[in-house]
């Protein structure tokens, strides 16, 4: 049994990007805990903060139980804002000690080449909390923007999610707030699927960089 950490700026980037695996880890044993920096208010900037932060916490709670995770904790960054944030209100801190709580095989998070500025953020905040507690664990990276990828010079970790495609579309159906999201990238989640398993010989594989 492997102790496994993703780490991801909103409450759907841990299925979008490692779904699959997740679930797979999960039903060989593995415990599986997410790390989400920000509750994503600005995604119904018409509602009130509370109601948005509790409708995606009701979201990425059941998601969990999809997937067969052990937990969601979420730490309150401001969308946008990270880079300022993190320090400000001790996320190196609160990280540091889940890490040291959990004791992560494996941890999982976003790409630096990733469109999108909190999901750079999120890895440069990740290592930083690696290094502030000098803690030595595989880190590998995903892309929820990007449908393709070009990092030939960093090794790949390739797994086959053919038998858990099917649960990670359910859990991205527990997502029903982000309507407009699904809309925009749904298709990319097939896309680089197929695509990935195409490149090795199965149905439906994700993939991943190892940095560290």
């Amino acid at each position: 049994m492997a102790s496994i950490l993703v780490i991801c700026a909103h409450s759907d980037d841990q299925i979008f990007g490692p779904g699959g695996t997740l679930i797979k880890y999960a039903n060989q044993g593995d415990t599986i805990h997410t790390v989400i920096l920000s509750y994503g208010e600005l995604s119904h900037f018409w509602l009130q903060s509370k109601v948005t932060a509790e409708m995606r916490i009701a979201e990425s709670e059941h998601a969990d139980k999809v997937i067969g995770g052990s937990g969601v904790t979420f730490l309150n960054l401001k969308e946008g804002k990270f880079a300022k944030e993190f320090k400000h209100k001790k996320v190196v801190q609160r990280l540091s000690d889940i890490i040291k709580e959990k004791k992560p095989d494996k941890i999982f998070t976003h790409s630096l080449d990733d469109p999108l500025r909190d999901h750079r953020e999120t890895l440069k905040i990740v290592l930083e909390t690696l290094d502030t507690i000098k803690y030595d664990v595989d880190v590998y990276t995903f892309n929820v923007w990007n449908i393709f990828n070009l990092k030939s010079n960093l090794p790949k970790l390739v797994v086959d999610i053919s038998e858990t495609f099917k649960t990670k579309r359910k859990a991205l159906r527990c997502f029903q707030s982000q309507t407009m999201t699904m809309i925009t990238l749904l298709w990319s989640v097939y896309a680089k699927a197929f695509f990935h398993g195409l490149q090795n010989n199965t149905k439906w594989a994700e993939v991943f960089y190892k940095i560290r």
